[in-house]
């Protein structure tokens, strides 16, 4: 069994509210004074050789701890006689500038002129390393045109940026990263050096899912000694199994290929339906799902041809093809853990309501998914599931999620948490909504963000690679160590992600291939290891 850490993640008001738990029992200053060493120390860290240093502060604390940071690098470069220019940008550098700042903050200012830091109100021509103390977690709203162009500097730099907390404009919650003004959206969002998030007090939502992980980059964390209520219950898990910590499964002498469950896997609609030929996405799930550890699994493509002129697929052929029909006239829907909707095209509706009101583990994916979100009477179906304790995995990408939540994808996109807590409330279902930071939803729980994964995995067939994968892990006879359906459910979707990340890895430590070789949904499927 995987050993799987799950990192609680806080939102707004939580870390607010730990902040005051844990500032009301120090000494003034003492949190600020903390966060600015972590700061200078991790920026020495991950850039020990440089000529010049910029400090971009904000109005706010967020600034406040960049000007902590930037006093103490400014100090060791004099004692050190290294001769680095720290320059700390801000607007108290502006002679007409009568703001006043928050008590933490203004300390830290006293502080910097006292010791001689240099302040400025433009950011310095050439730099090695920049830290970005512009904005924090208290930031909404549209970015003002007075600090839209050292946040593009910031953003566009092919220096390392180290972020206070997290990157200025990044949403703590939903992860959306806020456009400059006269900016289109996606316009200047992809960073173009190496950007290093130390996260403070608490590990934010934002950082791990939409926008958070191109914008943060590598996340570190200091908790900065803060007390921790149990009353301060965190928005979301972050979910990551170690590396090297999956066992080679072993499987009992006297067990069978009944022994570890069947995946029945309906879509794959028939080219010979309206000439939009999906059976692809039902073999890649299939492939997935055999890969993954299912004991059997089962196939039923829909508008099939007559049954004499099914064939089986030539690179996996333990697949078993069944006609819809014959499917439905057995006990298979009842026994196996279904999948459906890969591929299942418009044919998919006919058979969901046999497969809603018959199938105790139920994974349900693309287009089954839209042929419900136009059903209200497939809705109800899908709903009543719950009265019966069964398991229901629903796998949207957002443009489905929204279909099913009847509003945009951008709403979605708004708020991907929400989004994914409303649909496993709404239908008592496992919502796995898909991208980037996939997460995991249960009506009543904890939501995860999964941890692994990247942009390897936007190409065609990987979402039907992810649903075989969790037909299987909910097929494993219940006695195995996985645990509860939504774990295994977060154990597939990290397992997915880490395929994407280890790909094209040689195995030896530090080494690069010289040649990254593209992922494939097929290869994909063929890569997967029995989820344990």
């Amino acid at each position: 069994m995987a050993y799987d850490r799950r990192e609680a993640l806080h939102g707004r008001d939580s870390t607010r509210q730990i902040e005051r738990l844990t500032a009301v029992a120090l000494p003034p200053h003492t949190l600020m004074a903390r966060a600015g060493l972590a700061v200078a120390q991790l920026s020495r860290a991950v850039q020990p050789h440089v000529r010049c240093i910029w400090v971009a502060c904000g109005p706010g604390n967020n600034g406040g701890d960049g000007l902590v940071a930037a006093t103490h690098l400014h100090q060791l470069t004099v004692s050190t006689g290294t001769g680095v220019r720290v320059i700390a940008t801000h607007d108290s550098a502006n002679p007409a500038f009568s703001k006043t700042l928050p008590p933490d903050a203004q300390q830290a200012l006293s502080a910097a002129r006292e010791a001689g830091l240099a302040i400025q109100l433009e950011a310095p021509a050439q730099f090695d390393l920049a830290i970005d103390a512009l904005l924090g977690i208290g930031a909404s709203g549209p970015i003002l045109k007075d600090m839209a162009q050292m946040l593009s500097l910031l953003r566009s730099t092919s220096s390392p940026v180290v972020c206070v907390d997290l990157p200025s404009g990044l949403d703590v919650e939903s992860g959306v990263l806020q456009p400059l003004p006269d900016h289109q959206p996606g316009e200047g969002r992809h960073l173009a050096g190496p950007r290093y998030t130390l996260s403070l007090l608490t590990l934010k939502p934002g950082l791990f899912t939409n926008e958070g992980r191109d914008a943060a980059g590598e996340v570190w964390y200091d908790d900065l000694m803060a007390v921790h209520e149990p009353d301060t219950s965190p928005m979301a898990r972050l979910y990551a199994e170690a590396p090297g910590t999956v066992a080679p499964t072993g499987r009992p002498h006297a067990s069978h290929k009944g022994s570890f469950g069947d995946v029945l896997v309906l879509g794959g609609q028939d080219i010979a339906i309206n000439g939009e030929g999906m059976t692809g996405a039902a073999i890649l799930a299939a492939t997935a799902a055999l890969h993954a550890g299912a004991g059997r699994v089962f196939v039923s493509l829909m508008g099939e041809r007559p049954a004499a002129e099914i064939r089986y697929e030539p690179l996996a052929p333990e697949l078993m093809f069944r006609t819809t029909q014959r499917i439905l006239e057995s006990d298979l829907p009842e026994r196996a853990t279904v999948v459906c909707g890969c591929g299942g095209g418009a044919a998919v509706a006919g058979i969901l309501p046999a497969v809603l009101t018959r199938s105790p583990r139920l994974v349900l994916d693309a287009d089954a998914l839209n042929a419900i979100a136009r059903d209200p009477v497939l809705q109800a179906l899908l709903t009543q599931r719950s009265q019966h304790a069964w398991t229901t995995v629903l796998t949207p990408h957002p443009l489905e999620a929204a279909r099913l939540l009847a509003t945009s994808t951008e709403t979605v996109m708004h708020d991907r948490l929400t989004a994914a807590q409303r649909l496993a409330t709404r239908f008592g279902a496992i919502c796995v909504l898909k991208g980037s930071g996939t997460i995991v939803a249960e009506a009543e729980e904890t939501p995860w963000i999964n941890a692994s994964g990247n942009g390897r995995l936007a190409t065609a067939g990987t979402g039907d690679v992810l649903a075989g994968m969790i037909g299987a892990a909910l097929a494993a006879p219940v006695n195995n160590k996985i645990g509860a359906s939504g774990r295994r459910v977060a154990s597939a979707v990290f397992q997915h992600g880490n395929l994407a990340d280890s790909w094209g890895n040689t195995g030896r430590q530090h080494e690069v291939p010289a040649g990254q070789p593209t992922l494939t949904a097929g290869g994909l499927a063929r890569r997967i290891r029995p989820i344990s």
